[in-house]
């Protein structure tokens, strides 16, 4: 009975985090593209030899009207007018592109795990976390799997210098 009580609390709790989410997404503003970036889903960060690196799987991000063009192109009749959700990602080819992080990149998340507890996971657009601490929490998978999400990477003389998680609704 316990187990079925817990079940059910975690439901609840991942509902009220998906309600503040879809609440506080109004403040919500695409990333911009710029030169040098690139959006990834990020498989892997591991130190080699007191350095980071970064796996990633290079894919193509839509939003808005183009979300619901690519949509459509690749989902042909669905019965749909568009994107579901606003947003549309192409990943055709699965790849593991690997890049040096340099030990200065910025990370800024939208979505953040600070204690460990999912009732206090809460959306703060751009809030920047320290890049050892972007590492330590990516490699857990209990509360919010951080690997779940898009990035924006911006890369200087073939190094990360920026990471951006991307708002996912």
């Amino acid at each position: 009975m316990m187990r079925l009580a817990s079940k059910w609390t975690v439901l609840a709790l991942m509902m009220m985090l998906m309600t503040a989410a879809g609440a506080t997404a109004q403040g919500y503003t695409p990333v911009t593209p710029a030169e040098n970036q690139e959006t990834v889903y990020i498989n892997q960060l591991e130190m080699r030899n007191g350095q980071i690196y970064l796996s990633a799987d290079p894919i193509e991000w839509y939003e808005g009207k183009a979300a619901d063009q690519a949509f459509l192109e690749h989902e042909g009749n669905t019965g749909l007018d568009g994107a579901p959700d606003g947003y549309y990602i192409v990943n055709n080819s699965v790849q593991n592109d690997v890049y040096q992080v340099a030990p200065d990149a910025s990370v800024e998340v939208q979505i953040y795990d600070h204690t460990g507890r999912i009732e206090d996971t809460d959306v703060k657009w751009n809030e920047s976390i320290p890049l050892a601490q972007f590492e330590k929490d990516f490699a857990k998978k209990d509360v919010l799997d951080l690997s779940q999400f898009p990035y924006h990477v911006t890369l200087r003389d073939g190094k990360v210098v920026k990471i951006v998680q991307q708002f996912i609704p």
